[in-house]
């Protein structure tokens, strides 16, 4: 008889981009109770609010890392950091990212460019730092965070909209690449989750109203444990076959 589908990832250590707050907190916490040992990446290493010692609460280790996703240097450190402390990487999130709320035709380079070099660029070179240190492993898995921006348009985000097409475009390219030589590459697109860089927006009621019915299926805002989840699972065992895929996470927003 075949064994059963394995979630745990005892044993597994992980790399969280942007864990501070809000999705990548709860990423980096779902990590962890599933059981690997988490490095979070923060953009100032003084802002982790406790996540380390709450890690370490659930028996797991963990590792506080200087990591701004727009100083390559940052990455590279961060990445090879991580890896020689656990004495290996089997899982990377990419989770840093955002969106700057402009008009199309009122959009300047400094935004263009600032979204693009966290959102993409910042992105591909932590994917190819963990990627190497996997590829001589021979085996890991990547979760990208794309979004459901990058499937459908939401005005005054087209920047944010396209840096999230090009993640999902991405991590089909990488999964090809590295999939024979054991690493999965695989991505997240989540909806409206309730965050701290949705609570403005989400703040006005209207907006809101509009969110939640654009979520055709369940009608409320997610929960970051419910993106979280999606995560722990592309990278768990469970998991083994599926690479180059997004997972929207998006409460039925698309399937409408």
């Amino acid at each position: 008889m075949n064994a059963l589908p394995s979630f745990s990832l005892a044993g597994q250590t992980a790399l969280v981009t942007g864990a501070g707050r809000g999705l990548g907190r709860a990423i980096a916490l779902g990590l962890a109770a599933a059981g690997a040992d988490v490095a979070v990446g923060l953009r100032d290493i003084e802002s982790h609010g406790g996540l380390p010692a709450e890690i370490e609460a659930m028996g797991r280790r963990a590792l506080p890392l200087q990591m701004d996703v727009t100083r390559l240097d940052e990455v590279t450190a961060a990445v090879e950091a991580a890896a020689a402390h656990f004495g290996r990487l089997d899982i990377l999130v990419n989770n840093a990212g955002f969106a700057i709320v402009d008009p199309a035709e009122e959009v300047s380079e400094e935004h263009y460019d600032r979204q693009l070099a966290l959102n993409v660029k910042g992105l591909f070179f932590a994917a190819q730092a963990a990627g190497r240190i996997m590829l001589r492993q021979g085996s890991g898995a990547i979760v990208n965070l794309s979004s459901q921006a990058g499937l459908v348009a939401l005005p005054g985000v087209a920047v944010y909209c396209m840096t999230k097409a090009a993640i999902a475009h991405l991590t089909k390219c990488l999964a090809v690449e590295w999939g024979p030589r054991g690493v999965r590459v695989n991505a997240v697109a989540p909806t409206f989750f309730d965050t701290p860089s949705t609570q403005e927006p989400l703040a006005d009621p209207a907006f809101r109203a509009d969110v939640i019915e654009r979520i055709a299926a369940l009608h409320r805002i997610g929960e970051p444990r419910e993106a979280a989840a999606a995560v722990v699972f592309l990278a768990s065992p469970a998991a083994a076959m599926i690479t180059g895929h997004t997972l929207l996470v998006d409460g039925g927003w698309t399937a409408r």
